[in-house]
């Protein structure tokens, strides 16, 4: 049973950084892509940030340059560090795991593309 657990949100305010961690449990690590989304309130759940087990990411052109994507493949632990945030970057942060590769192909980001999901965690970001 795949089990992904995300951790690390909180409130900062704008311009801070965080470090989000998603810790996954039954897969094979090497054989997956894992994923970052958001989802605001009465906003989709957009893609953030996804990498592959060869470390090829793809990124949302909201987060370029302000948020890195990166992976301890021996603790089956995928981070993402948020730097520079903003009042818009508020939202529900959720870790999502899926077969094979997608930010290779350029792609990844789509909520549709993904089997597992851990239960989110919580990024607020004040003025």
């Amino acid at each position: 049973q795949v089990q992904l657990v995300e951790s690390g949100g909180g409130s900062v305010q704008a311009g801070g950084s965080l470090r989000l961690s998603c810790a996954a449990s039954g897969l094979t690590y090497s054989g997956y892509c894992m994923g970052w989304f958001r989802q605001a309130p009465g906003k989709e759940r957009e893609g953030v940030a996804t990498i592959d087990s060869d470390g090829s990411t793809i990124y949302a052109d909201s987060v370029k340059g302000r948020f890195t994507i990166s992976q301890d493949n021996a603790k089956n632990t995928v981070y993402l560090q948020m730097n520079s945030l903003k009042p818009e970057d508020t939202a529900m942060y959720f870790c999502a795991a899926d077969r094979g590769r997608k930010a290779r192909y350029g792609t990844g980001l789509w909520r549709s593309e993904y089997t597992y999901w851990g239960q989110g965690t919580q990024v607020t970001v004040s003025s």
